[in-house]
């Protein structure tokens, strides 16, 4: 009730503030000619000023002219008081704005739920936690760990959440604070490494897959670390050895295992990418892999050819004296019509292997024969 009342006295100063111009008294003739008796005895003292020669002459023309400004708003402003239409137009403007609050009121009697108890965030963070929402699941774990930072379960318990809601930098981080606080565990691992993976696009990089291979070692079986490291095979472009180890733990999988459908749906993908044919030897994605991806939804595209593409330019920054490497790069790239990056990586290739030497011709060699004779690499030669 308490609440009602301070809102309704809030909202009547508030439309008095606005009323206010309204409510004043309109100026009269009396009133006017009174001002107008002021202004002729300032220009008659300035005139005085002048004789006495205390005001230049041209400082007293700027002053009698402000004055005689003046003199006419009066006289314009005077009279025997508003007319009709401009009194009706007061109380228009005044009923508008007391219209304003009466009519939001009015509105929320009937839509809203004025009879609603207040809930204050304290109390609904203590309430029961089966009749929070997620958000405020989640503000009580911060406001939790806020207080508590070296609370490892709770760390362990909201990294996950952060991952379903795609805040993976929050979720990296809570699973880096869980395994400092409780130690490493294989779900701790395998959490910390799928947070990676989503924060850089899907891509498995050299530290997820760090963290995976950690996941394994204390837990072979793991799905999720398997899951991704075969993931990391194809985002390499060796796509047969990434099928091996996905039709390996899909053999190893309970039927009903949440990671049978992922599993078949990345076999799915090898099938259509026409990866059966290759070897593992393979390392990167060659024209034809490039090509029949480009049949593949957007989706699938992004999922297998850019993060092929972009593993195999990542491994080729920690090794770069690979020249099959740097050729399957810049060949990958021409064939996306990516051709600065095809330049880019050539250039970048040449200086990895040495300028003079003899990989690198045959890198630049081969850059020619996909039309990037022009590249960096001879231009700096």
């Amino acid at each position: 009730m308490l609440f009602w009342a301070i809102a309704a006295l809030l909202t009547l100063a508030a439309s008095l503030s606005v009323m206010l111009p309204f409510l004043r008294s309109p100026r009269t003739a009396a009133d006017a000619a009174s001002d107008i008796e002021v202004y002729r005895d300032q220009l008659a003292e300035l005139e005085r000023e002048v004789s006495r020669g205390t005001i230049a002459r041209s400082e007293a023309e700027e002053a009698r002219a402000e004055i005689a400004r003046r003199i006419l708003r009066a006289k314009d402003t005077g009279g025997a008081g508003m007319s009709a239409e401009g009194t009706a137009m007061r109380f228009v403007a005044m009923a508008a704005v007391l219209a304003v609050p009466l009519v939001s009121w009015g509105l929320y009697a009937l839509l809203g739920s004025p009879g609603l108890p207040a809930q204050p965030l304290q109390a609904r963070l203590a309430k029961d936690p089966a009749e929070n929402s997620i958000e405020e699941l989640i503000a009580r774990a911060e406001t939790h760990l806020a207080a508590n930072p070296d609370d490892g379960r709770g760390w362990d318990v909201l990294a996950p959440v952060y991952f379903r809601l795609g805040r993976f930098a929050d979720a990296e981080t809570a699973y880096r604070n869980a395994i400092r606080l409780d130690g490493a565990s294989a779900g701790r691992e395998a959490g910390l490494g799928e947070a990676i993976t989503g924060g850089r696009g899907g891509v498995v990089s050299a530290e997820a897959e760090a963290a995976f291979e950690r996941a394994l070692e204390l837990e072979p079986s793991n799905p999720k670390a398997r899951f991704f490291l075969a993931m990391a095979k194809a985002q390499e472009g060796s796509l047969d050895e990434a099928g091996q180890k996905w039709r390996s733990l899909q053999a190893d999988l309970p039927a009903d295992s949440p990671w049978q459908e992922a599993v078949e749906q990345a076999l799915a993908q090898l099938d259509r990418a026409g990866a059966g044919d290759r070897t593992a030897a393979t390392s990167g994605p060659d024209n034809e892999e490039v090509a029949a991806a480009t049949e593949m939804s957007p989706e699938d595209r992004q999922a297998m050819v850019e993060g092929m593409v972009a593993r195999l330019d990542e491994r080729l920054r920690q090794n770069p004296h690979d020249k099959e490497g740097w050729q399957r790069l810049v060949r990958s790239y021409v064939v996306l019509g990516r051709n600065e990056d095809a330049l880019g990586a050539l250039k970048r290739g040449v200086e990895a292997l040495g300028q003079d030497s003899q990989d690198a011709r045959e890198l630049e060699a081969f850059a020619a024969g996909l039309g990037l004779a022009e590249g960096p690499g001879e231009e700096d030669r």
